[in-house]
């Protein structure tokens, strides 16, 4: 081959591995984009079981000791959310603040406050609690789904940046690794 050859050769590897490079990284910044959608989507859920919560607490359909301990966890959960919405800057890497830990003790005060027999009672007397009941569950579906979205999210993401030619080149740029999101969100028992 002549030299002329070579160099077209090589042009179009440089080229190729330029658009490799180019689609990698835009495929990457899809992703964290994704992630911060599903956080996003997860903490408005957050808000909804809180608030969910907050109805069932406030309907009437439970005794005044078990209505003060559903609202003091979910105003726990509620604080929280408005300490992170208000304190971090948005730009800055999405994570979930350390709020596992006041979502996990929301979802033990419901499952205390409703064992099944109590479940049972709200659900026969009907009415305003056996609705806001069904918005708790409701909203609680919807919090498993997107704490489910958003960690198979972050999981491709980790997986993506995990890959050498993401690490060599850097394509990651300066963004944070996100990380999944733990806690306990079990629906009460029917």
């Amino acid at each position: 081959m002549t030299t002329l050859a070579w160099v077209a050769v090589a042009i179009g590897l440089l080229l190729a591995l330029a658009w490799y490079l180019s689609y990698s990284a835009a495929r990457l910044d899809r992703l964290h984009a994704k992630v911060e959608g599903a956080l996003s989507a997860l903490d408005a859920h957050i808000v909804r079981r809180a608030e969910a919560t907050l109805e069932l607490a406030n309907s009437g359909a439970l005794d005044p000791a078990t209505a003060l301990l559903l609202v003091g966890a979910a105003s726990g959960s509620l604080e929280r959310v408005n300490e992170h919405t208000f304190a971090a800057d948005p730009l800055e890497g999405q994570h979930f603040a350390g709020r596992e830990g006041v979502e996990s003790e929301l979802t033990e005060v419901v499952h205390a406050a409703l064992p099944p027999e109590v479940v049972a009672q709200i659900e026969e007397a009907g009415g305003t609690g056996a609705a806001a009941l069904e918005r708790l569950r409701a909203a609680g579906l919807r919090v498993q789904l997107a704490r489910r979205f958003h960690n198979d999210a972050v999981k491709e993401v980790q997986r993506v940046r995990a890959k050498p030619v993401v690490r060599i080149f850097r394509l990651a740029g300066h963004a944070t690794l996100p990380q999944t999101v733990e806690f306990d969100d079990a629906l009460p028992s029917r």
